[in-house]
């Protein structure tokens, strides 16, 4: 592992920021949470400038319409981009985070020449049709069904969780095509238009009144054959792909966007009045902060593991995992922290009560942080993987 960059590896960042520091003024602000059409109107145009630029796909193959960079360069793009402010994926982050990574090393040339050049473009959206009411972290139970007719598969069931599926157009979607089969091998992966006649698409709305998940209902619905990808029954090993990208270096920009937002905690915690001075004047207070930078360090050196890993193999690894479970732990105390600052101010957001000094964005945080635990993978899944495949304990049974 080298934590260091080399000189074209700097000269790279340098010529990012200067692109950056040029078209980020020009960016309108974003539109409301609620206003889908909007958003992801505005999500892909940035996708589109990013494309012309030359900077989409940081790390996709240039046949694809990707730069072909390194994973070190990609890192260096992460991380410039969200110390700049720079907007994020978007609506569209799993058809540039996981289902476009996994048509790369999964479809077939047909597949990748219809899809991949679009997802880069910003002229296609997806979503993720995999979990289900009774089919979370055991994901391999679902049992959304798929029977073979001639030339179309047919879909039934129900899927949850899905995000932004009410402005997505395809679903990277797992199917059980044999029900005999042990439960990870009768599962298909298909390619699942978003318009087909039979589904109906239903917004949840969350406790952050934020309505990005959705209900996802099939009914015999007919998807061509032609979209599936892998061998029938293989869905199960296409879909760890999916994982590894999920796991492995989904979470960078996120990381960086909490070490920021823990700088401005502190700047916060200067506001914020008590009897005789402010937050910042409890010692406790200044320790907790000290400590979460220094784990936040570590995490850092740990995801460029990673990167350097995945640049040697060309696949992120379980370090992945690693980092999964300890960065929800570790945001999970920033929130609690954020919760004793605010105080009372924790219980609603700042634009409910219409004081700057609330912390809305804490507040914010500290619900979304409930969902760490579960999201690309429950933390009792991740240890499960820790346990198997890095530290070679027996299987759970």
């Amino acid at each position: 592992m080298d934590l260091r960059f080399t000189a074209a590896e700097e000269a790279f960042r340098d010529e990012l920021r200067e692109w950056l520091g040029a078209v980020l003024p020009t960016l309108g602000p974003p539109p409301e949470r609620t206003d889908w059409a909007g958003r992801r109107e505005w999500d892909t145009a940035w996708q589109r400038m990013q494309y012309d630029a030359g900077y989409a796909g940081i790390n996709w193959p240039a046949e694809f319409g990707g730069r072909g960079s390194t994973p070190t360069e990609h890192l260096i793009f992460l991380e410039e981009t969200t110390r700049m402010g720079a907007p994020y994926v978007g609506v569209n982050f799993v058809g540039l985070l996981h289902a476009g990574p996994t048509l790369i090393a999964e479809a077939t040339p047909a597949q990748q020449a219809a899809h991949l050049p679009a997802i880069l473009k910003g002229e296609e959206v997806w979503c993720q049709g995999f979990s289900e009411p009774n089919a979370g972290s055991d994901l391999a139970s679902l049992s959304t069904r798929a029977i073979r007719d001639g030339d179309h598969y047919v879909v039934s069931g129900q899927k949850i969780w899905t995000s932004f599926g009410h402005v997505a157009d395809y679903c990277e979607l797992l199917v059980r095509t044999d029900t005999e089969a042990p439960k990870h091998r009768g599962i298909t992966w298909l390619i699942c238009p978003m318009d087909l006649p039979g589904i109906e698409i239903r917004p949840i709305t969350t406790v952050a009144g934020s309505s990005e998940f959705c209900e996802v209902f099939f009914d015999e619905v007919r998807v061509p054959v032609e979209n599936r990808v892998g061998d029938e029954n293989d869905g199960w090993r296409v879909a760890m792909v999916t994982f590894s990208f999920e796991r492995g270096t989904a979470f960078i920009s996120e990381l960086l966007g909490t070490m920021t937002q823990l700088a401005e905690m502190a700047a916060e915690a200067r506001l914020i009045p008590r009897p005789g001075g402010s937050v910042w004047d409890d010692v406790e207070v200044r320790r907790e902060i000290g400590r979460l930078q220094a784990e936040y360090d570590a995490l850092w050196a740990l995801t460029k593991r990673v990167v350097s890993q995945a640049q040697r193999t060309g696949m992120p690894g379980p370090g992945g995992s690693v980092f999964k479970v300890y960065y929800a732990e570790v945001k999970k105390r920033m929130a609690d922290l954020a919760h004793r600052m605010l105080e009372r101010e924790a219980l609603a957001f700042a634009d409910d009560v219409g004081d700057e000094q609330t912390g809305g964005d804490l507040v914010a945080s500290r619900l979304y942080v409930l969902s760490l635990s579960i999201a690309a993978g429950t933390s009792q899944i991740q240890r499960n993987i820790i346990g198997e495949r890095i530290l070679g304990l027996p299987k759970e049974r």
